[in-house]
């Protein structure tokens, strides 16, 4: 036993990494200021919600920090920064002299490499045996890989063999292990002195979007519109007291987050090698004495919402897209998502309409929309970002949810359209009453079940010179081609037109 332990001591230290450093460390102080600018994922569509478990989205980092260099070469850790930082995106500015290179330092606490690093260090035994606590000094010989070997005035041997009753103390956490995640730099200063630092950088893991809530009156003719801006935080770091932004539309990134299966941590499994016989039943060992940061998101986060004070957000331009900026500074939490009031707007007119598509004369199902003018004459006038929205019809006293849709990014002037639900209350019926070998002539019979005249649209998939005799005028709205129409309280309407060959 004590040759096989050895024997695996030997190897281990062969194999143990040594870490050199050209010049010690200097911790930068905490951030000063903080901004965070998150950006929405690519690929996610605006009706799609956003997935707390995988967040595709990503967010600059700027953060203003002080250090005080010595003459001469020196490395200096910034501690706490974004664990889904793209450390070639990272860029330091203050110092003249630039900076030498870059070091993300992945290592962060955890049982395996708080142990891997713990090589050649003092540790403390303890044992339980019955109702006894038995301690005794030793040093780590061994890796994370295999058996925890310890050298103690015994000699060697392997430690955790007894059905769990050994643990191990660790005297302190070595220097060259952080605790949160760590980005190191090398400089050259020409002299000593103490300097402003500006870091900036892209990290992974974070999203954002609009949520909307339209409140239809009893007339049917306005709502009242809610909208939040919702922050999504997937990182084990928090940035308190930020300015915070939002960009809205799509910008184009070669890379994307990792899987979530590539992003699993390594764990402490430590094997025996013996299996000695069990003298007692054994007994739960004591809680282990550090206890590292969980580095991924492992299930739902929290979700805060601001107070009761409504303080929208601010619209700027950025190129060709809006950027949307929180006025009171914020805290992005770690593993959390957040609500800041995006608009607040009461009676805005609208218009309930109903909507059929029509492709080769067949209809789809019939659809409820809910549209609205981007114009502050209208009641709106600001870009508008892509989001869900919930869609509230008043119930005597209450109001309650009666459908939900999407609406896509809108400039100003713009018509917002709200696709949210199914009819149920209006029919559609096709027919083909005549054909010939250079036209097809379709019909559409429009029934309306409810006590109130309604406005219908079909809505042809077609283009416009393919279209003759159509029974109302024509109109286009949002590219589309559409036949717009009332139809009478618990009646009905027939709509004809002709689709020719292509001219």
């Amino acid at each position: 036993m004590l040759a096989r332990a050895l024997a695996a001591a030997v190897l281990v230290a062969f194999a143990a990494p040594s870490v050199a450093q050209d010049a010690p460390p200097i911790d930068s102080a905490a951030p000063q200021k903080l901004a965070v600018t998150i950006y929405r994922a690519p690929e996610r569509e605006a009706k799609t919600a956003i997935n707390r478990d995988w967040l595709r989205g990503y967010a600059l980092v700027t953060e203003q920090r002080t250090v005080t260099l010595p003459a001469g070469r020196a490395v200096i850790r910034f501690k706490g920064v974004a664990a889904g930082i793209l450390p070639e995106s990272a860029i330091v500015s203050g110092l003249p002299e630039g900076v030498r290179e870059k070091n993300l330092d992945a290592d962060l606490l955890s049982p395996r490499t708080l142990y891997g690093a713990s090589f050649g260090r003092p540790v403390t035994i303890r044992r339980r045996t019955g109702k006894r606590v038995v301690e005794e000094e030793g040093i780590l010989r061994s890796g994370p890989d295999g058996a925890a070997i310890v050298q103690t005035a015994a000699g060697f041997e392997a430690v955790d063999c007894h059905g769990g009753r050994d643990a191990i103390g660790y005297h302190d956490v070595p220097p060259t292990l952080p605790d949160t995640p760590t980005l190191s730099v090398q400089v050259d200063s020409p002299a000593a002195r103490t300097v402003t630092l500006t870091l900036s950088y892209l990290a992974w893991g974070f999203d954002w979007q609009a949520n909307y809530v339209a409140s239809v009156h009893p007339d049917g003719a306005s709502a009242d519109l809610l909208a939040w801006v919702t922050l999504a935080s997937g990182d084990v770091t928090s940035f308190p007291d930020a300015e915070t932004m939002v960009v809205a539309g799509k910008v184009k990134r070669e890379d994307s987050a990792p899987d979530p299966d590539d992003r699993d941590v390594p764990s402490l499994v430590l094997q025996c090698l013996s299996e000695p016989e069990l003298e007692e039943q054994s007994v739960p060992p004591p809680p282990p004495p550090v206890v590292s940061p969980a580095p991924m998101m492992e299930g739902a986060m929290d979700i805060v919402v601001t107070s009761r004070r409504r303080v929208a957000v601010k619209q700027e331009d950025l190129g060709d897209l809006k950027l949307y900026r929180v006025p009171d500074r914020t805290t992005v939490a770690a593993m959390a998502q957040k609500q800041v009031a995006l608009l607040d707007r009461g009676g805005v007119p609208v218009e309930l309409l109903y909507r059929v598509r029509l492709e080769d004369g067949d209809a789809g199902p019939v659809r409820m929309v809910l549209r609205a003018t981007n114009r502050e004459d209208k009641g709106l006038g600001m870009p508008l970002p892509a989001g869900p929205v919930a869609v509230f019809a008043p119930r005597g006293r209450t109001r309650l949810l009666i459908g939900e849709g999407a609406v896509a990014d809108k400039a100003i002037g713009e018509d917002v359209e709200v696709d949210f639900a199914t009819a149920t209350q209006v029919s559609v019926e096709t027919t083909h009453p005549a054909t010939n070998k250079h036209w097809d002539e379709y019909g559409l019979i429009v029934r309306n079940a409810n006590a109130k005249p309604i406005r219908f649209e079909a809505e042809i998939d077609s283009v416009p010179a393919r279209i003759r005799k159509p029974s109302v005028p024509l109109v286009r709205r949002e590219g589309k081609l559409r036949m717009p129409v009332t139809v009478p309280a618990n009646g009905s309407v027939t709509l004809r037109y002709r689709e020719i060959d292509e001219p």
